[in-house]
């Protein structure tokens, strides 16, 4: 009988290269497949994955030829982003989740406010019709015509007030204005008011396109988790969650590269302080923020996770997959697979923290 090691030795010998994510997958022992209900220490858990993608094709139509362009990238499974509701169901039942929080990535920031305007009132029409139709599967964040602050404020309040919505979903910047200036201030002041949460989503770094350019798709490998980075740091460091204590963000793909590299921003103003703004003095370690946001769970190893715990805390991590993108077909396995975890951690990431953060029935 060949093991694994044997494998992997005359694999190894014969030139074999494990180069493709879902080969780079099966080269690891696997836990054994979830299927719902899914129970933990014998109690069941609601699982909650508070990344999962949508689009209508409604909203794409406004923009004509580049509807398409923004709304179905050359990308494995951007045709699934335009839900048939059946065909989701059945693949969140393969994936053991019980209920998704959809989310549009932002493409309308650079239009007019008024044809943006149209844009995302449609979609959060669409949102909560769908929502409506499966309340037991699916929740959304909102879209927000975030270049008009103003106009945003009152989508909030009219998405979460009237039509049910759970928070919005944001991209990680605004037309290269960073989410920290003050011309943002209403809309975090009118989603801590609402006590929802916001999602940043990256939308990767156009001005990076040159140096992004060539083989691993770099302008999403690096870019969306750096954007993420950049975006969180800015809100720490201008003393935007000094401002907004009660702030809720979720931050997309485990935060990026922050929490890996967070203890190098507690030293950079005390290295080089002639880099920082003495008017802006923060309440607390930049490191502390992070006990304040969410991150999704969305990178890819036990380790990854145990690290991420270790810096943020576990009450701080929520499920989450990116379907219908695959990046992580099995994303509550992969919550099973960290044995780091103690079975209260894992019900708590796995929808408990969620089901509290959106107050969801559990």
């Amino acid at each position: 009988m060949t093991t694994r090691r044997d494998f992997l030795k005359t694999g190894a010998a014969a030139g074999v290269v494990f180069c493709s994510c879902g080969l780079l997958q099966r080269a690891h022992a696997q836990p054994a497949r979830q299927m719902l209900p899914v129970t933990v220490g014998g109690k069941r858990i609601k699982t909650i994955d508070v990344h999962a993608h949508c689009h209508f094709h409604e909203a794409g139509a406004l923009l004509g030829a580049d509807g398409p362009k923004l709304q179905v990238p050359p990308v494995n499974g951007a045709e699934e982003a335009f839900i048939e509701v059946d065909k989701r169901i059945a693949a969140m039942d393969a994936q053991a989740v019980d209920l998704e929080v959809l989310s549009i990535n932002p493409f309308w920031y650079d239009r007019d406010r008024d044809l943006a305007a149209q844009i995302v009132k449609i979609q959060n029409e669409k949102l909560a019709e769908l929502c409506a139709s499966k309340p037991d599967r699916f929740a959304a964040f909102a879209s927000l015509t975030l270049q008009a602050p103003n106009l945003a404020v009152q989508e909030l309040e009219t998405a979460v007030k009237k039509q049910g919505l759970k928070g919005a979903a944001i991209g990680d910047v605004v037309n290269g204005v960073e989410f920290s200036d003050p011309k943002f201030h209403p809309v975090w002041a009118k989603a801590e008011e609402l006590g929802v949460p916001l999602f940043i989503h990256p939308q990767g770094l156009p001005e990076l396109s040159k140096r992004l350019a060539g083989n691993g798709w770099l302008s999403n490998t690096i870019a969306n988790p750096l954007g993420t980075t950049l975006a969180l740091s800015h809100l720490i460091y201008e003393g935007t969650f000094d401002r907004f204590p009660a702030l809720k963000v979720i931050a997309a793909h485990g935060g990026g590269y922050l929490p890996s590299y967070a203890d190098r921003s507690d030293h950079a103003c005390l290295v080089g302080p002639k880099g920082c703004n003495p008017e802006i003095k923060l309440k607390k370690q930049p490191t502390e923020y992070l006990k304040q946001i969410y991150f999704d769970s969305l990178i890819f190893s036990p380790e990854a996770i145990r690290h991420l715990v270790a810096q943020v805390g576990a009450s701080q991590v929520v499920l989450g997959s990116d379907y219908p993108y695959p990046w992580q077909l099995h994303p509550v396995d992969h919550i099973f697979a960290c044995n780091s975890l103690s079975d209260d951690e894992k019900a708590d990431i796995l929808g408990r923290t969620a089901a509290k953060l959106f107050n969801f029935a559990a």
